[in-house]
């Protein structure tokens, strides 16, 4: 069965590691036979939380801000996965991707049922350079209904542009997309 395949990409570099992973990741599941959109945040206006609770007083439908969130908020809602990639600056997501987290305040409560991957990379050769970024995707996820984690890809040691490709984490994404 084919799944909509949402991968929103925080890198702040297109072809970045975790922007790599993401085609990779792409690859398998358009290979499995799955539909796939993905968001480069930077390509992508979005403005920091004001948290003015106009949402909350809209029954967390409506955000009093008019940028790309909303664009992106309806097409969250229609995935049946969700992948979320960043790259791990000081042992956390990228600003962009917590931005972006933030900004579903307005329609958290619509984004249910879904599954959920994590794609990151880092300079760090250590694999617990990730757990507080794994920890805040899973912060956000808990504020979701029925939101399932069905995997996670931590690519260590990968700082430069390109130092992803010729690493067995390219084929771990490659996989991982199959797998949807």
């Amino acid at each position: 069965m084919s799944k909509k395949v949402l991968v929103i990409s925080s890198s702040p570099r297109k072809g970045g590691n975790s922007d790599t992973l993401c085609d990779k990741f792409i690859q398998g599941a358009l290979d499995a036979g799955n539909q796939v959109e993905k968001i480069f945040l930077k390509d992508k206006n979005i403005n920091y939380c004001s948290g003015c609770g106009f949402c909350n007083s809209n029954s967390y439908s409506k955000c009093s801000q008019k940028d790309d969130m909303e664009e992106i908020l309806d097409k969250m809602t229609e995935a049946d996965v969700i992948v979320l990639a960043t790259p791990i600056y000081f042992y956390t997501m990228s600003g962009q991707m917590k931005t972006f987290i933030d900004r579903c305040c307005s329609r958290y409560t619509k984004i249910t049922n879904k599954e959920f991957y994590y794609i990151m990379s880092a300079a760090d050769v250590s694999q617990g350079a990730f757990v507080r970024t794994v920890e805040e995707f899973r912060g956000f996820l808990a504020c979701l209904s029925y939101a399932r984690e069905k995997g996670i890809l931590c690519a260590a040691g990968v700082w430069q542009k390109g130092e992803v490709d010729n690493t067995k984490y390219i084929q771990e994404a490659c996989d991982m997309g199959k797998n949807v």
